[in-house]
């Protein structure tokens, strides 16, 4: 019994890893071809790169609201049938 209770917040852990990547990754990939434009044109402001990255995490997300809704609804299953 104790292992299931291992094996549920493992699969939790991965799942929540598994979700939120895609999500970060649109946010970091942004960041990063801001900052190089930012790099060659020579501008120094911080907060131009906040709304584009916080804008294309929200298009990823809303993109990818059917899988994510599937993979927690999959593994809520998994978890409540036990």
């Amino acid at each position: 019994m104790e292992s299931y209770g291992l094996d549920m917040a493992r699969e939790a852990l991965l799942i929540t890893l598994t979700i939120s990547a895609p999500i970060l990754v649109a946010g970091i990939l942004v960041g990063l071809v801001i900052s190089i434009a930012q790099a060659v044109t020579q501008i120094q402001e911080q907060t131009l790169s906040f709304v584009p990255k916080i804008a294309a995490m929200i298009l990823v997300s809303v993109a990818l609201l059917g899988w994510i809704a599937g993979q927690l609804v999959d593994f809520a299953t998994i978890m409540f049938e036990g």
